[in-house]
Formats: C-alpha cells, structure tokens, sequence
C-alpha cells in the first residue's frame, strides 16, 4: 500500500533549455517538500532518438535505456550541486513514441497530482507545424500542469515593509 501524503510529480524532459528549466522547478520543489516523488521521464523519438545522446543504431528498448541511465546520473549531479535532503526520491522513464501521449500515459499509471513541462514558446506557423506538447497536455492532463518557461522579467528590489502597530479610535 502507497504513502497517502506521497505526491507523485511528472518532470518532461527533452534535453533542451526549457527541459532544463522544468527539470530545475521539479528538483526546487522535492528540495522544498521531500514528499514529491519525481518521475523524469524523456521521450525519444523513434526515428532520431535525442540529440544528446545520438543512437548508434537504432532507436530500441536497448537505447532507451542508454539514455535512462545518462539522464539519471546527469540528474544525480543536479541534486547533488543543490545539498538536496537525503529523503527525496526520483525515477527516470523513457519510452519511445509521441511526446505528449507519452506523458499522458505516464500520468495516468502514476496517478499523478501533478506534471511539470517546458515550453518552447514557438508561435505562429512553427507552432501550428510542430504542435504544442506543453499546450496538449495542459489540456488533456486530469491534475494540474506547470508549464516552465525562463524567467524573463528583470529582477525588482523590493521595499522593507515596517509594521506600523494600529491604534485603537475611541
């Protein structure tokens, strides 16, 4: 029997920038509250694999798990730059087929609470050619989806706020 107070966290990561960025939000989150449990999970594409580990032959159960095992030590390199608690807890998954049904799929054998996605932010034509995993699952997915993008907006010094105590009116 499972952990009731256990979350169990879906990261998509495709090795790109906006990858990395939903990966750091997972990481920053378990390193917050230990009891997310992240499932990373890669999708290769049948034909090409991914660019930063290239298939020497074809794209198999054989390489995909050549890949599950780069991405976890990369993953393990990334808890430890961050003195992550020893109580957080990861599995790597990668499958091979549609981004997006792949990580659907996943969902619903974790029961997820909830998905963590990049978002290339193409628009336009690139878009409409390439589709929107981040959109599709955000519309398809049965728990709520952050969609991580890079911080755009420049940093802004806030104010010190001084409580002023209240006086009673009489």
């Amino acid at each position: 029997m499972s952990n009731p107070q256990l979350q169990q966290v879906v990261v998509a990561y495709d090795y790109s920038a906006t990858g990395q960025v939903a990966v750091d939000r997972g990481i920053a989150l378990a390193c917050r509250a230990p009891f997310h449990v992240l499932h990373f999970v890669v999708v290769l594409d049948p034909s090409l694999g991914v660019a930063a580990l290239p298939p020497q032959d074809k794209v198999d159960y054989l390489y995909a798990a050549r890949v599950q095992e780069h991405l976890s030590a990369q993953l393990h390199a990334f808890f430890a730059e961050r003195d992550a608690p020893a109580e957080v807890h990861f599995f790597v998954h990668a499958r091979i087929g549609n981004p997006a049904d792949e990580i659907l799929q996943l969902a619903r054998e974790l029961g997820a609470d909830m998905l963590i996605v990049g978002s290339h932010g193409h628009t336009g034509l690139k878009r409409l050619l390439l589709g929107s995993v981040s959109e599709r699952v955000v519309r398809e997915a049965e728990c709520p989806v952050m969609v991580a993008r890079p911080k755009g907006y420049p940093h802004v010094e806030l104010k010190n706020v001084i409580e002023v105590p209240h006086k009673p009116s009489h």
